[in-house]
């Protein structure tokens, strides 16, 4: 078992940056490749970036490249997601996930581990 506890999200105004932190206990974080989705309100949850258990891969929504950057420290069992040029649309419950090793490494699915989610609000 894998327990994921995100942090950091808050509220920032338009253009400005958040750093979100999701601490993994329970079994070793390097076992598991790890991700970022959010979801807002009235919309689908939606994929943001997943690194692999290295952190020497990563992979990202096309629409959010170049303004964030998901990276882990396998030291502190912590994955990371930096956020820069923030936007409103970015306003979501953000979440992490992992999953062990399987074909289709970029793949989560609903019996993966998954955080609670932290709350990412951008004002215009």
């Amino acid at each position: 078992q894998v327990q994921l506890v995100e942090s950091g999200g808050g509220l920032v105004q338009t253009g400005g940056s958040l750093r979100l932190s999701c601490a993994a206990s329970g079994r070793t974080a390097s076992n598991y490749v790890m991700g970022w989705f959010r979801q807002a309100p009235g919309k689908e949850r939606e994929f943001v970036a997943a690194i692999t258990q290295s952190g020497g891969s990563t992979y990202y929504a096309d629409s959010l490249k170049g303004r964030f950057t998901i990276s882990r420290d396998n030291a502190k069992n912590t994955m990371y997601l930096q956020m820069n040029s923030l936007k409103p649309e970015d306003t979501a419950l953000y979440y992490c996930a992992a999953h062990g090793p399987r074909l289709g490494t970029w793949k989560f699915l609903e019996g993966d581990y998954w955080g609670q989610g932290t709350q990412v609000v951008v004002s215009s």
